[in-house]
């Protein structure tokens, strides 16, 4: 695969595994969610994993936006 773009390769191709591994699915309120875990209390959403444009609109999720685990009602793992 050739990528004619005036990106950085580290942009586009990350070497920090560490990065990855701190990435999880999880599901809340029923919506596929990929999140990163902030600190001990709260989880930051980086991409919602749903076909559904509805979900896209919802401002609980967008990604950026943090969840806490205190006030969490159906967050699940995948």
């Amino acid at each position: 695969m050739i990528l004619y773009t005036m990106m950085p390769q580290e942009l586009i191709f990350p070497s920090a595994l560490e990065e990855f591994s701190r990435q999880q699915m999880v599901t809340y309120c029923g919506i596929p969610l990929l999140v990163e875990q902030v600190d001990q209390q709260n989880i930051q959403v980086i991409r919602v994993l749903s076909s559904d444009p509805q979900h896209f609109l919802d401002e609980r999720i967008c990604p950026g936006s943090k969840i806490s685990f205190t006030n969490v009602v159906g967050l699940s793992a995948l």
